[in-house]
């Protein structure tokens, strides 16, 4: 693709590195914001900027939160007891938007995957045991996709956590086998969560 001007060229090359954003797209979105008031690219490059270097990460669930613990995390009325594993930000805003869970979450940051060279030391997996072990923990919901990455860091979470006292489930299988847990509709999130089994019952399936 031949460019005319070495700045939009640069635009288009920075904006292509975004996921799903071909060459062609990028172009599109580069010369629809020089098309707009430069007020409003200015307000996106701020609010990009104010993201990347003000965005925190919540101290006790890892979720993204503008502040060292989260609203979730800081809310007393939810269940505390409660933990609703996930694997990122998106799969807690999913199950927020069906408004049926009111305990708390644990984001791992990814799931254990060793053909991409991520193990259990480079997800927030082992804050996750030191919660079980300190107490105050009654339930584990195991809420990552099914797929077998997902089957796998379950899996060796529950390794690490059968042991104590409390209760580990996994969301039911309205979620079909394969897909990812933020794409699923609130109805069917919804239903997995309530009709949750035992996580040893999900080993034998």
């Amino acid at each position: 693709m031949d460019f005319p001007s070495k700045l939009l060229e640069n635009a288009v090359n920075e904006m292509a590195q975004l996921p799903g954003i071909g060459k062609r797209t990028a172009l599109r979105l580069v010369l629809h914001l020089l098309r707009q008031p430069i007020e409003q690219t200015t307000d996106l490059t701020t609010a990009l900027d104010l993201l990347r270097n003000e965005i925190k990460y919540c101290k006790s669930c890892y979720a993204i939160s503008d502040t060292n613990l989260c609203e979730i995390c800081e809310k007393p009325s939810r269940d505390h007891s409660i933990i609703c594993v996930v694997e990122d930000v998106r799969d807690v805003m999913a199950l927020e938007n069906t408004q049926l869970y009111k305990g708390i979450y644990h984001v791992l940051g990814g799931k254990i995957s060793p053909i991409d060279g991520v193990g259990p030391s480079q997800l927030n997996i082992l804050p996750l045991i030191d919660k079980v072990k300190n107490g105050g923990v009654s339930e584990i919901i195991f809420a990552l996709s099914s797929t077998m990455e997902g089957d796998t860091t379950n899996f060796y979470i529950y390794k690490q956590i059968k042991d104590y006292e409390i209760i580990t489930s996994t969301i039911a299988r309205g979620i079909a086998v394969g897909d990812e847990l933020q794409y699923a509709d609130e109805v069917t999130l919804g239903r997995s969560l309530i009709h949750r089994v035992p996580f040893e019952s999900s080993l034998k399936i």
